[in-house]
């Protein structure tokens, strides 16, 4: 297959016919007409719909959205995506989806339709690892700034990811006084029985088993998320002197 045939294939799916097919397709059209690649048969017939490749494909105009925000586009930021996408896709991958999304950085995104239509097309788990993500992307740089917060929140939003998640995720990358409460969704001044159950409660909800069928991907982070959430407790649990 022809380089970023498999971006077609892989994962334009239902996406062709939204915001983000459109983005996406202007984005590979013009590595084609740069000469960076050339279309065969097989690239240019559209005939695989996997919700991996679509999840995969989408995502890249979120990070698009996130880099733009605060007006910088950073190297450290390339590298968190490249090292994300090699982990789930493969090094060739990759190094595909840099080159195409240098391409997107360049378009202007709009953020309710495109988001609009993940909502519709990708379930919870999904969206709640895409949040995950585009905050460690906004945090690549060393701190997650006011534009990056104030876009995220949007994505969330329109997304209609709760902002007791919202916020329990944001907490995990940005330093505050009270992350650990937020993080289990629970708030300082909440007994020590309820603190108990908070932590049984999102230990649940991020067991890496409740997504075991979307795969190995979404397992690992899971766990990075599941981790999160028992630090948190213990450091709750440090504080308050409790066994």
């Amino acid at each position: 297959m022809a380089k970023f045939g498999k971006w077609v294939g892989l994962g334009l799916g239902w996406a062709l016919g939204g915001p983000i097919g459109g983005i996406l397709g202007l984005a590979v059209g013009s590595i084609f007409d740069s000469g960076k690649s050339e279309i065969t048969g097989q690239a240019r017939s559209v005939r695989t719909r996997t919700l991996r490749g679509d999840y995969a494909a989408s995502l890249l105009v979120l990070i698009a959205a996130v880099m733009k925000a605060d007006g910088r586009i950073m190297k450290s930021e390339l590298d968190y995506v490249k090292r994300y996408f090699v982990t789930r896709f493969g090094e060739d991958t990759a190094s595909e989806a840099v080159v195409m999304l240098r391409d997107i950085l360049k378009q202007e995104i709009p953020l309710r339709d495109v988001t609009n239509q993940l909502s519709q097309q990708l379930d919870y788990s999904y969206r709640l690892e895409m949040l995950h993500f585009l905050f460690g992307i906004a945090s690549a740089d060393g701190s997650v700034s006011d534009a990056e917060n104030r876009v995220i929140n949007r994505i969330s939003g329109y997304m209609s990811i709760s902002d007791s998640d919202f916020q329990s995720i944001r907490a995990m990358f940005v330093s505050q006084t009270d992350a650990a409460y937020k993080i289990l969704e629970i708030e300082p001044t909440t007994e020590d029985e309820d603190v108990k159950k908070g932590y049984r409660r999102m230990a649940m909800k991020y067991h890496p088993d409740k997504v075991s069928h979307l795969g190995e991907d979404f397992k690992k982070v899971a766990h990075e998320k599941f981790r999160k959430v028992q630090e948190a407790y213990d450091q709750i649990k440090k504080e308050r002197g409790l066994n």
